[in-house]
């Protein structure tokens, strides 16, 4: 009866949010058996209250402007809260869920007042057997790290996932080739972004094989001018490129490697970014397991990191560093986690009570609840 009325007040909801006028539990990308599920309509809500500590930090509570999850520092809050209902019979889908915290504060500030609390809103069909077509908004079809924390390996996110999209507005076409392979196209608004901000579409793509049980292997690109419609063309191109491996079954292992170009504002050709993070998590013992991991994030001039401080003319961006945590998740519904990180760049960004530094610390703890 408590699904029933959840369900009927986020359906309720829905037009009064059209009229003002982005992973979910599982990730909706994903292929869907064609078999009806038992209950085709089901709720599921989420909560990641954290408290993270900088060291010597500035006088601000806010983290380093790259950072968009878990981005308070000195505080205890929320980062991302989650109601939502998802429904599959298997001919039909789709999911309507809303969400509050300071991601969504930090990553949605430019959307519209309204807009920014849908995580995702899409409904969808089977146009055919082995394939869907949906559309709305939905998670991003690139990257290995959600915005929900509990699907995660680490407690924060990689510097390349805080900047790649962690949600999309678009149609997307998902064609399910067998048990190993999905293929899936889409035409999007742009680069995270609900709004559309000039009068062209980008255009995306993925690839996921899985081979084995052990071994993922996904490929997804983006194409699209993500100026401004007053603004001249800057075409970017992007590839983002993961694998995991089961090693053992207390071992796991990923990696991943993205590359893009944009066209250069005030220079000849496309400048460049690049970035690459691996992940070895160990399963210590039913309760308990820990994640290290290890990155790096260089972009020539400054591209897509749009706020280097101190500003210097055509500066580039480098930095990199490593985290570990630790998790306890006593039940399936709840976790703990701790994790301490470090990260090192080539230029002084880092906003210390003494001044600017390249180098920058802190530690951050979570417990997040899900049903």
């Amino acid at each position: 009866m408590k699904k029933l009325l959840l369900a009927g007040w986020l359906l309720g909801a829905l037009p009064a949010a059209q009229a003002q006028t982005t992973p979910a539990p599982a990730d909706s990308t994903k292929a869907t058996p064609a078999a009806a599920p038992a209950n085709p309509l089901t709720t599921y809500g989420f909560v990641d209250a954290y408290y993270g500590f900088d060291f010597d930090h500035g006088p601000s509570n806010t983290r380093p402007y790259f950072l968009y999850s878990h981005n308070r520092q000195n505080e205890f809050t929320v980062n991302n809260a989650i109601l939502g209902a998802r429904y599959d019979d298997g001919k039909v889908r789709g999911a309507l869920a809303l969400h509050a915290g300071t991601y969504v504060s930090a990553n949605y500030a430019a959307e519209d007042p309204v807009l920014k609390h849908i995580y995702e809103g899409w409904a969808g069909f089977r146009p055919f057997k082995k394939a869907w077509l949906d559309a709305g908004i939905f998670a991003s079809h690139i990257g290995f790290e959600s915005a929900m924390s509990k699907d995660n390996w680490t407690l924060t996110r990689s510097i390349m996932a805080e900047n790649s999209p962690y949600y999309e507005a678009g149609a997307r076409f998902t064609y399910e080739v067998g048990p190993k392979l999905t293929l899936t196209g889409l035409v999007l608004n742009g680069w995270q972004n609900i709004r559309e901000n000039n009068q062209g579409k980008a255009l995306g793509t993925q690839i996921q094989w899985k081979p084995t049980s052990r071994l993922l292997v996904n490929s997804s690109t983006f194409y699209g001018n993500e100026q401004p419609q007053d603004s001249l063309k800057r075409r970017r191109y992007f590839h983002d490129f993961y694998l995991t491996y089961a090693a053992t079954k207390r071992l796991n292992l990923a990696l991943v490697f993205d590359v893009g170009k944009q066209q250069s504002q005030g220079h000849h050709g496309y400048d460049t970014w690049h970035t690459g993070s691996a992940f070895v998590k160990y399963q210590l013992s039913e309760l308990f397991s820990t994640t290290l991991r290890g990155e790096y994030y260089h972009a020539q001039r400054g591209v897509f990191i749009n706020s280097i401080s101190p500003a210097l003319a055509d500066q580039d961006f480098y930095a990199g560093g490593t985290s570990l945590n630790f998790d306890y998740v006593p039940t399936s519904h709840v976790a703990f986690r701790i994790e301490g990180r470090y990260l090192r760049s080539e230029n002084p960004i880092f906003q210390h009570d003494f001044g600017f530094s390249r180098n920058y610390g802190n530690l951050t703890s979570s417990i997040a609840l899900s049903f």
